[in-house]
């Protein structure tokens, strides 16, 4: 089989080369937008219509008919009749609102308008940094718990410290995806971006942590050789069984992106880009990053280059 950590270094390049457009992507959204991403109502503030139909309306119409109109950040919501739709975008002034009505009006025909209002952020800055202290109270405690399981395997810390840069490159693909698509085709950041981002950080350390797993029950059973071979042979142990479960997650929601409806649209490329990329930094990132932490190679190759300039 293909012999993945001798060609460990070509993983690290193409890593970088998936990560390095997203960065670049949000460096140019942060001087165009004043942040990384595109941010929707949920962030910024909106209007509210609450609208009664005389027919059953469906969401998904509604919401292209306002992406049609350049409000792609719309979130559409009907009552259990499906009469009545409540409908959140970006504020509207009198002449964007009659234009948005006559639409509707020849999709849907008549309706009466029960609320028309503005609404604020319901992502506040408060929430916002609430969940980036959760995030990194989370990664302490993973990292905690990995040092903690390994702690009869010889530096437990190096196996929490790459499954934590494994999860930040899981991160980093999947905003850096968010960003330019905010760029490309308008997509914006809203509540369900954050609970797709959480998830994905999940994915990612459960799909380290098997192969990781391997690695210490080999370790004690394999004494005297080179921890190269015990790494390889661990991850062609435990390769199918990880293939094979994260790719029953991506055909799931592959099938929910195809038939699941515009509204989830975005939600669900987050978890299924996240998903794809935790199964390959488990396997391509982060174990192999172990070997080039016990082998010293970063150490040697930074005295080399010193050498060479002495």
């Amino acid at each position: 089989m293909y012999n993945i950590i001798e060609k460990r270094y070509w993983f690290f390049g193409l890593s970088l080369l998936i990560i390095i457009p997203g960065l670049i992507a949000m460096a140019i959204s942060l001087a165009r937008f004043g942040a990384p991403w595109k941010l929707s109502i949920d962030f910024t503030g909106g209007t509210l219509m609450e609208l009664r139909f005389e027919q059953k309306v469906s969401p998904e119409r509604i919401y292209t008919i306002f992406t049609n109109l350049g409000y792609g950040d719309t979130t559409v919501q009907t009552t259990a009749d499906e009469k009545t739709a409540l409908i959140k975008c970006k504020t509207l002034d009198e002449e964007a609102k009659v234009k948005v009505q006559e639409e509707l009006r020849k999709e849907f025909g008549p309706f009466e308008e029960l609320r028309y209002e503005s609404i604020g952020p319901a992502v506040g800055r408060e929430v916002t940094r609430a969940a980036t202290l959760a995030v990194i109270a989370a990664s302490f405690i993973i990292l905690s718990f990995i040092v903690f399981a390994f702690r009869k395997v010889p530096n437990a810390l190096r196996y929490g410290v790459c499954a934590i840069i494994a999860m930040v490159h899981d991160v980093l693909v999947a905003t850096g995806l968010f960003s330019i698509a905010g760029l490309l085709i308008g997509w914006e950041v809203d509540a369900l971006f954050i609970t797709a981002l959480l998830t994905v950080i999940g994915f990612s350390v459960q799909d380290t942590i098997v192969v990781f797993d391997r690695i210490r029950e080999n370790t004690p059973k394999r004494r005297g050789e080179p921890f190269e071979v015990i790494v390889t042979r661990s991850l062609l142990e435990t390769f199918h069984r990880s293939l094979v479960t994260q790719l029953n997650a991506i055909f799931v929601l592959s099938a929910i992106l195809l038939f699941g409806g515009a509204t989830i649209k975005q939600f669900v490329t987050v978890l299924l880009v996240g998903l794809m990329s935790g199964t390959y930094s488990s396997i391509f990132n982060a174990v192999p990053l172990l070997v080039v932490w016990e082998n010293r190679e970063i150490q040697k190759f930074i005295a080399r280059v010193f050498a060479r300039s002495s």
